[in-house]
């Protein structure tokens, strides 16, 4: 037998190497997707057997108008995250990118969030909210506008735990940025303000296509987080008032453990699932498609 050559060598090891996280990766996410793939055609409500029904659970979700409400509130929000926390996002990474006096401690206030327990911000933000004492009522009054009540109206309630997602995040998607702007070529922004390029037209025609992949990946990671969003919901109101902020991954969370639909639970993952890939595929496609005109 010939000796193994040292590309081969390398590939063998990395299998090895990989080969634990392989597994568990197997055992604890690939199983269980396919299982609850198959439970998505069954009836089972954690006691009994599961009972095949076919494509019941989806032609139940169909015939639901609550899963068409659940379903637009659920864009409603996911659409009113992604503008708020991508503007946001990219517009602190730019101040940040800059040679300021203790950006160190600015950056690691912005990112204090992302590893704060939503358990603490939830409470937080419900002091924030409150109608009677809350700070953001104070100011309204300060102003000489009247209260609101945030939390426990249906036309307020949606868009202020949009807020929250936006404060938890915000910092991770300000350093995924932050990197993107840092990889930018210093020449080729020296090149265009050599060109007579102001601040504008610098970061439209040189840095915003240069940090098209960046964008790309900060979106389509955000539209994921915004569609699986479940604990603020939990949290701060579960599903109310009037189920104006039941979104799909609440409501997921109620057929499963709190009517013990399983198999309805499972179908709706799976729309969820089918949603997540549409989106993240057209958004892929829209970036190769601008990128190719660029070209």
């Amino acid at each position: 037998m010939s000796k193994p050559t040292l590309a081969q060598q390398e590939a063998r090891w990395a299998f090895w190497m990989l080969l634990p996280a392989l597994l568990g990766l197997g055992v604890f996410t690939a199983l269980p997707m396919l299982g609850a793939f198959g439970l998505s055609f069954m009836q089972w409500d954690l006691l009994g057997n599961p009972r095949w029904v076919g494509l019941s659970n989806y032609l139940d979700l169909a015939l639901d108008p609550l899963f068409w409400k659940v379903l637009g509130q659920t864009g409603f929000f996911v659409g009113l995250y992604l503008v708020l926390d991508v503007s946001l996002a990219l517009g602190l990474a730019i101040a940040l990118n800059q040679r300021l006096r203790g950006l160190g401690l600015l950056r690691a206030a912005y990112f204090m969030p992302v590893v704060t327990s939503m358990v603490a911000g939830a409470i937080l933000w419900s002091w924030i909210f409150d109608p009677r004492y809350g700070a953001l009522n104070a100011v309204l009054t300060g102003i000489g506008l009247d209260p609101v009540r945030w939390l426990s109206d249906s036309r307020w309630a949606l868009p202020s735990l949009v807020v929250v997602s936006v404060w938890k995040n915000l910092g991770y998607d300000m350093l995924l940025f932050l990197a993107g702007l840092q990889a930018v070529p210093k020449g080729q922004l020296e090149a265009a303000s050599l060109d007579g390029a102001g601040a504008w037209q610098r970061f439209r025609h040189v840095t915003l296509p240069l940090l098209g992949p960046s964008l790309v990946m900060v979106t389509m990671l955000a539209t994921i987080r915004a569609f699986q969003t479940f604990d603020t919901v939990y949290l701060m109101t579960e599903g109310g008032p009037h189920r104006s902020t039941t979104i799909i991954g609440y409501w997921l969370f109620q057929n499963a453990f709190t009517t013990f639909k399983l198999g309805k639970a499972s179908a709706l993952a799976y729309v969820l699932f089918m949603a997540l890939l549409a989106l993240s595929a057209a958004q892929w496609w829209a970036r190769k498609r601008l990128s190719h005109q660029e070209d």
